[in-house]
């Protein structure tokens, strides 16, 4: 009997110092979709517009505070930081492609008018 009580208290101290173990490790966070938001915008271009560019620096900025808050042992900031930096890198991203449609439509636009314009030349000449 006082072998098996034994045998249980050696378990518990086993179990206690393998949780308290792995509680002191380094905080790890997941900054996938933060890069991957970064990326895409630099992608698109996102810093040669100026708006856009704006929201890549911030994102760029808040993935380092991110880290610095991880290595801190600050899980829950760094990951609040990263979602920050996720969505102002989706920011830029839809300011460029907006950009890019936008000057996209301005061509269609001047194409259009210069159509037109070929048009009545035509219609005038007959």
């Amino acid at each position: 009997m006082k072998k098996m009580n034994m045998i249980i208290i050696v378990g518990y101290v086993l179990i206690v110092a393998t949780i308290a173990g792995c509680g002191g490790g380094p905080v790890v966070v997941n900054q996938e979709a933060s890069t991957s938001a970064i990326r895409a915008a630099e992608e698109v271009g996102a810093s040669n517009i100026s708006s856009a560019a704006l929201y890549l620096q911030l994102a760029k900025e808040e993935l380092e505070n991110s880290k610095v808050l991880a290595a801190k042992g600050e899980k829950e900031q760094s990951e609040s930081m990263l979602l920050r930096s996720q969505a102002d890198g989706e920011l830029a991203v839809a300011l460029s492609r907006g950009d890019a449609d936008k000057k996209e439509a301005i061509l269609a636009l001047e194409k259009v008018e210069k159509l037109r314009n070929d048009n009545k030349l035509l219609k005038e000449r007959k």
